[in-house]
This record gives C-alpha cells, structure tokens and sequence, in this order.
C-alpha cells in the first residue's frame, strides 16, 4: 500500500466516522422528540448542545489533520443544524 492510499484510507475513515457521529445525533434527538416531545427541557438543551459541541471539535482535529476539508466539515455541521432546526419544528407543530 503506497502512503497516499494510506492517507485516501484515512481521510474516508474520517468522514465516515464524523457522517455517523451527526446521524447519531439526528436519531437521538428524533427519539426524543417523537417519545418526550419535550424540546424546551433543559436536559434536552444540554445534551443537544454537548452532542454538537463534541461534532464541532471532531471536525475540527480532523480539519486540522488534513483529513477532512474544512468546506466539507462547515457543510456537515450545518446540515446537522437544519435537520435538528426542522425535528424541532415538526415537534412544535404536533403540540
């Protein structure tokens, strides 16, 4: 294995761990929504906040490895907001 085959090997290992990483957090605050429907609990906030905190800081270290393109990681996170923003009003609308 040549040492830019290693690097193609670790760059998408990278975007495959942070891709699940943001579903992860997509799921469990679909969980939370469509069983508590309860989007203004303060654990609730915490927990989303920690979990995109965590995706935010990923994305950075592998940015600054040279693993992820920054346009991509900004990409990631932001479609990760727009999902969570539109979850949230879904579940507003069902109240």
């Amino acid at each position: 294995m040549v040492a830019s085959d290693v690097k193609i090997d670790h760059r998408e290992k990278a975007y495959t761990l942070l891709y699940e990483y943001a579903d992860k957090i997509i799921k469990l605050i679909q969980v939370q929504m469509d069983h508590l429907t309860m989007p203004k609990c303060p654990l609730y906030e915490e927990v989303l906040d920690t979990q995109m905190f965590g995706l935010s800081r990923q994305i950075d270290f592998a940015v600054k490895l040279g693993l992820v393109d920054e346009e991509d990681g900004k990409e990631l996170l932001s479609s990760v907001e727009k999902k969570l923003s539109a979850l949230h009003e879904a579940s507003l609308k069902k109240q």
